[in-house]
């Protein structure tokens, strides 16, 4: 992986930003077109203390963010994006005090829109506790920047 963009630049998409650093994101890598993010079990990320199981949320929040960063994968490069919709279907609770990994895959992109399926997991892709299906908005101002529809000063029109 010779890509200075996934090599540098993606590691710190994925838990640079405050909220995901906050989390406690761990950026794993990229291979082939998926993404895969890491969440280190800790406490303070738990939803119900008597089951020592993760909140939900989190979970939400992972999906959500391995999901655009498949996007800046599938672009080879960042580009403002923006969450459009998503879809979570919870399969299972999380096991206890066991960290979470999420793997998520772009599989379509047009000039406005990427496509993108998630999955969270302990250990086997293949054994889900959450998938999401999600469409991320791609900025496409077509290069014409903040406030190109605003008419210069001094016309009369």
């Amino acid at each position: 992986m010779s890509d200075p963009f996934l090599t540098s630049l993606m590691p710190q998409l994925a838990s640079g930003p405050a909220h995901t650093h906050a989390l406690g994101f761990v950026y794993e890598g990229v291979e082939g077109d998926r993404i895969r993010l890491r969440t280190p079990w800790r406490e303070d990320l738990v939803g119900d203390p008597e089951t020592g199981v993760f909140a939900g949320g989190l979970v939400t929040a992972m999906l959500d963010h391995v999901g655009g960063l498949a996007v800046w994968t599938k672009l080879g490069r960042y580009q403002p994006i923006a969450t459009l919709d998503l879809r979570v279907d919870y399969m299972r609770p999380a096991r206890p005090r066991v960290d979470l990994l999420s793997e998520a895959r772009c599989y379509r992109v047009t000039r406005t829109i990427g496509f993108v399926r998630a999955w969270a997991f302990e250990e086997d892709p293949a054994d889900p506790v959450a998938a999401s299906q999600a469409t991320y908005v791609i900025n496409s101002d077509g290069g014409r920047g903040a406030g190109a529809n605003l008419k210069p000063r001094g016309d009369a029109a």
